[in-house]
């Protein structure tokens, strides 16, 4: 897999600029919307962590490849809805996108359900746009403390999506720094365009999709 192997150099050659080790980044394969044939190469190479955007095509998807390919990582980095939150809980490794209370308490309540710790990041709508999912900046410091001492869940770090239209250092920078406010020490942050300035900002999460899978077709 000649694009999986650039793709982690480039995150090599970041993290050294960066000062940083190598192993501080993860990679995140994104394959939502590609299906198996296009998943089982990078499976092949060695990519054992995924991101997938729905919880019913991780469903369709995932069991059966799970069986094949040992150790596998799955995110969650779409939006969760209520009612596919003990889904989620089972098929997920970790999520990416808590973003409100409903949510909270539903995974709260799941996790004790079927005994399983999952790695849970709240993700912050930095650009603070009406159709984006995420928590607003300044509800963000209140939200991770009802995650805390109201639930006892565990939060271990931020996520975002900066807006198109604007520079994504401004908003990995931004998320740092709430990062760094709330001792949380995950940061998912940077896509194919833009990883290598999410990796000088301090990213430890890393989605790449398009630069491993090629252009996705949405039709």
């Amino acid at each position: 897999m000649h694009n999986l192997q650039t793709v982690k150099e480039k995150i090599e050659t970041a993290c050294r600029e960066a000062g940083r080790p190598a192993d501080d980044v993860a990679l995140v394969a994104v394959s939502k919307t590609f299906e198996p044939e296009s998943i089982i190469p990078v499976l092949e190479a060695g990519q054992r962590r995924f991101g997938e955007n729905r919880v019913q095509e991780a469903l369709r998807k995932w069991p059966s490849l799970r069986e094949q390919f040992k150790g596998v990582e799955l995110h969650l980095i779409g939006p969760l809805q209520s009612n596919k939150t003990k889904e989620a809980v089972a098929l997920f490794d970790v999520i990416h996108t808590v973003d409100r209370e409903k949510i909270a308490r539903a995974l709260k309540k799941e996790m004790e359900k079927q005994g399983r710790a999952v790695e849970l990041l709240v993700q912050v709508n930095t650009g603070e746009e009406p159709q984006k999912a995420g928590i607003a900046p300044l509800e963000l410091v209140d939200f991770v403390g009802f995650c805390r001492d109201e639930l006892k869940l565990s939060i271990s770090g931020l996520m975002c999506i900066p807006p198109v239209d604007e520079e994504p250092a401004l908003h990995f920078a931004l998320l740092k720094k709430y990062a760094d406010e709330l001792g949380l020490a995950k940061l998912s942050m940077g896509m194919s365009g833009d990883f290598e300035t999410a990796i000088a900002l301090g990213a430890t999460y890393v989605r790449v999709g398009s630069a491993i899978f090629g252009a996705r077709d949405y039709g």
